[in-house]
């Protein structure tokens, strides 16, 4: 018993450590990306204004430029607000949402799926950051395989990663186990494995 509520409280201070550093992230990212994009974006906005009269030409060269500017800045927000909780696991989408943070880490994936129930977000949120951790930390040209599985009972989930991940105990495990799941974590010199399982109700 000792062991368990040992384990329990290491488990939650990992949890709390990793929120915090993530939310330090995401300062650094609105102070360091957005908000400077927008104040260059303002910038140069009054310096356009100011040549619209004076330099056609110029000004609308700017403009062209300060387009560009702008959708660059929309996607890093876009990615930002992503890696926060991606908007559609509130709406049933963790197959797309998968297949996308694959694409964004830039790792091969293959997705199995056969779920035929309503996943709760929170559920939907621990498998996404499991996978999310495994794409990010794969080695560059590893293929990484996901299944999910879900049904009234709960969502069970298997990430297999052609390397070595280490067996190490992450945040996203722990997010997990908070909702009452468990995650195994088998890890090999050419292979790692990540397991889990999470039920609908605790």
């Amino acid at each position: 018993m000792r062991r368990e509520i040992e384990e329990l409280r290491v488990s939650r201070e990992r949890l709390a450590l990793a929120a915090d550093a993530e939310r330090r992230g995401i300062e650094r990212a609105l102070h360091e990306g957005v908000q400077q994009d927008l104040v260059g974006l303002a910038a140069n906005l009054e310096v356009a204004a100011g040549s619209v009269d004076s330099d056609p030409a110029a000004a609308k060269a700017l403009l062209d430029e300060l387009q560009r500017e702008t959708r660059r800045a929309l996607t890093e927000m876009q990615e930002l607000a992503n890696r926060i909780f991606p908007p559609l696991l509130d709406g049933g989408g963790l197959v797309p949402e998968l297949r996308a943070a694959a694409s964004r880490a830039g790792v091969p994936v293959q997705l199995v799926a056969d779920v035929h129930v309503s996943v709760p977000s929170e559920l939907a949120g621990a498998v996404y950051f499991c996978a999310l951790d495994a794409f990010e930390r794969a080695p560059a040209g590893t293929s990484v395989m996901v299944s999910v599985r879900g049904d009234e009972a709960g969502l069970a989930f298997e990430i297999d990663v052609d390397g070595d991940l280490g067996s190490e105990r992450r945040a996203p495990h722990d997010r997990v186990e908070a909702l009452g799941g468990r995650v195994t974590i088998t890890a090999g010199s050419d292979r790692t494995t990540v397991s889990g399982s999470l039920p609908v109700s605790r």
